[in-house]
């Protein structure tokens, strides 16, 4: 890592359900980067090239159809990482990959708050998974949980109404952000929620009616936490109890495993000498 980067893992919650033991061939492929607001961390397509661990970024993951429309598939703050592609590719150009094995961004990924977070080559990750059990179970983990995020998402924006998904995708980023201030117009939720602008514009009217947001030129601040749950649909509950699991699981695997009367402390199942890359 550059002298620059927060030498401590616990920024990241996926880094910091690592076991140390993995954290030491980790920590050094890790590069501490800026994520500004707005900016594109790749494009679905595309060959991927890095991975992200945010820290204090908001990054949303991005389906784009044929007629330049877009929705947001899901978001990603520092519960995770931008990147799950490069870690699940196979040597099958339709299954997300190159004939020379290279892996293909899903989706595009696009920084909705500005923070920072860390960096590392697709190879490397890919690398790291191969290497390590535990460190494949933890990314599979998260993926696990991400693709619940997703397949929520997507029964929300079928049936549920746009005051619902609005109210939903407001707690989604609220929760992966230490205050309550949005700084986003009315035209880039109406693209990440794939509906016209006036449908927010009203949906947004209706909540600051209710006090639950005042809403400015550019930004919106959450009022009342509590009443913008009330408007919500079951989904975020969902997405949030997925993420609280995942959490819980984290930290148990964390703790030290006992030592049974019939092991031999200091043994490993993993023969760490025969990675291969």
């Amino acid at each position: 890592m550059t002298s620059s980067a927060v030498s401590h893992r616990e920024k990241n919650q996926l880094l910091a359900a690592m076991p140390f033991e993995d954290w030491r061939y980790i920590e050094s492929h890790l590069e501490w980067v800026e994520m500004p607001a707005c900016s594109t961390l790749f494009e679905a397509g595309t060959s991927l090239r890095h991975v992200y661990f945010p820290t204090t970024a908001v990054v949303s993951l991005v389906s784009t159809m044929l007629d330049g429309a877009t929705v947001e598939v899901a978001a990603v703050g520092s519960e995770g990482m931008v990147g799950v592609d490069a870690f699940m590719g196979s040597s099958n150009a339709n299954n997300g990959t190159t004939a020379s094995g290279t892996v293909m961004a899903q989706n595009t990924a696009l920084v909705s708050r500005g923070g920072h977070g860390y960096r590392m080559s697709a190879q490397s990750i890919a690398h790291h998974a191969k290497r390590s059990e535990q460190v494949m179970h933890h990314l599979l983990n998260y993926t696990r949980t991400l693709f619940q995020h997703m397949s929520q998402t997507s029964a929300c924006n079928r049936h549920h109404s746009l005051d619902q998904q609005l109210a939903r995708w407001l707690l989604v980023h609220l929760e992966r952000q230490p205050d309550d201030e949005l700084h986003i117009t009315q035209e880039r939720i109406a693209s990440m929620l794939g509906v016209r602008r006036e449908g927010v514009t009203g949906g947004a009217l209706r909540l600051q009616k209710a006090g639950v947001i005042r809403y400015g030129r550019g930004q919106m601040s959450v009022l009342d936490r509590a009443g913008l749950e009330n408007h919500s649909c079951e989904c975020h509950g969902v997405i949030r109890e997925a993420y609280d699991r995942l959490k819980n699981d984290a930290v148990l695997q964390a703790k030290p495993a006992q030592v049974s009367s019939g092991a031999v402390p200091g043994t490993c199942s993993l023969d760490r000498g025969t990675a291969h890359v």
